[in-house]
């Protein structure tokens, strides 16, 4: 064994805690959640935001001491106007990139709920509405459509990490 894998050997742990610390300090965990809301045929809620483009699912980032579920009344009711009328049904956890920019991403299906108007564009939301999922707005985001076809097609995705 050479002096450099010798060290290598010896230090390599104490490296790596020190490097996991480091990150867990800089950057902490984000947590999200979306919402596949359909109107009971086969339309579903999308939005368009000020700060990024393309057609998204309603949702944003669960803040600290909030549940995921408490996090999407929340971002329903600022984005769509769109109170929940029965507990959703889970759909997926999801990793990083493949719904937002999150770590983790939690998708729920929305089957149930009130609205009683569209809300007005604002800083956020730019425009907002139910489309048929068929036939997506151009620019709808390919994690959005993957998602809704899950959904519609009834595939489940309990703790996936895709």
């Amino acid at each position: 064994m050479t002096a450099l894998q010798d060290l290598r050997k010896r230090f390599e742990p104490q490296l790596r805690q020190v490097f996991h610390l480091y990150w867990r300090i800089a950057r902490g965990m984000t947590l999200g959640v979306r919402g596949v809301v359909l109107d009971g045929g086969n339309k579903v809620f999308l939005v368009r935001h000020s700060y990024v483009s393309g057609w998204h699912l309603p949702g944003g980032g669960v803040e600290v001491g909030e549940t995921f579920l408490e996090a999407l009344r929340r971002e329903l009711m600022e984005e769509g106007r769109i109170e929940l009328a029965a507990e959703p049904d889970l759909h997926g956890l999801f990793f990083n990139g493949h719904v937002s920019r999150r770590d983790h991403v939690a998708v729920y299906v929305v089957r149930q709920f009130r609205q009683d108007r569209l809300p007005e564009p604002n800083r956020e939301i730019v425009e907002c509405g139910f489309y048929d999922a068929g036939a997506l707005p151009a620019g709808t985001t390919r994690g959005t459509r993957l998602r809704i076809a899950e959904v519609l097609q009834g595939q489940s995705r309990i703790a996936t990490w895709r």
